[in-house]
């Protein structure tokens, strides 16, 4: 972790303590509303927003609630679980309030979060008394547990995105969903593909957005007889073998494969739209 980035979380978590969102009695709150809504609202990671916008109120009273909640020190669990619902949740407010999406560039799909103009690196958010955005949570605050497989677990309105839960995350849960996260990666099409007939591994961009990450957590525990592979070849396999079949676990040990990136699937993760592709 950089200096700057390290400055910026310590700066961040000295005027805000760390977790135990609160609200304006103290009253320490939990994530009920935001798993109620992600359990009516999310099927299989797509989203009916259009239903959600008709009934926006609860998602921007949670929303709201973040802005100014003051942060009790907690766990490492706890503040991965914040940071995540945090994201989420305003990933989803962010479409909702453009709903339904104007198209404004040819380079991104009808529809997509990418149509709304600095949706990711420019539009602010304000929680626990810090103006912040999408980008910056993801790089800075999430960045910092050293755990790639949060990058897995965002929902970033986006077909191509890991598969947003039907459940907020939580402290005490945290490692099983996180688990649960990277396995349902391995078992996805958007995510991992081993091509066996072209001899072809072909992963999410994510991995190639947040290489440092995965090479830093997971480049050491491959197994030697890929040493001679790049480092985030060595991450990839890494993280995936374990999770693999056995078929799919011989294959790679043959270490003929070429490794892909798949081009990132920038379409809005909307129900509505989920029959036509």
């Amino acid at each position: 972790m950089s200096g700057g980035v390290g400055a910026l979380i310590a700066m961040f978590l000295a005027g805000a303590g760390v977790f135990a969102l609160q609200g304006r009695g103290g009253e320490v709150r939990d994530n009920k509303v935001l798993d109620e809504i992600l359990e009516v609202h999310v099927r299989d990671g797509w989203v009916s927003y259009r239903a959600l916008k008709t009934e926006r109120n609860r998602l921007d009273a949670y929303v709201t609630s973040l802005a100014n909640a003051s942060l009790d020190p907690a766990s490492r669990e706890q503040q991965i679980s914040f940071w995540l619902n945090a994201y989420n949740a305003l990933v989803l407010q962010t479409v909702v309030d453009h709903y339904p999406i104007a198209q404004h560039t040819k380079e991104y799909p009808p529809h997509s979060i990418r149509q709304i103009p600095g949706a990711f690196e420019r539009l602010p958010h304000r929680i626990a008394g810090k103006s912040v955005t999408l980008d910056q949570i993801e790089q800075t605050f999430l960045a910092a547990f050293h755990d790639p497989r949060v990058f897995l677990a965002l929902g970033r309105g986006a077909a191509g995105s890991g598969r947003l839960r039907s459940e907020a995350y939580a402290a005490g849960a945290l490692e099983r969903q996180l688990s649960e996260v990277a396995s349902e990666c391995v078992s996805r099409a958007q995510c991992f593909q081993l091509d066996q007939v072209q001899n072809r591994l072909v992963i999410s961009s994510i991995f190639s957005w947040r290489r440092n990450d995965f090479i830093d957590a997971y480049a050491g525990a491959a197994p030697g007889e890929f040493k001679e592979r790049s480092p985030i070849e060595l991450a990839v396999i890494a993280f995936t073998s374990p999770r693999l079949l056995a078929s799919e676990r011989q294959a790679l040990s043959k270490n003929t494969f070429k490794v892909e990136y798949l081009p990132f699937d920038w379409s809005l993760n909307d129900l509505s739209s989920r029959g036509s592709r």
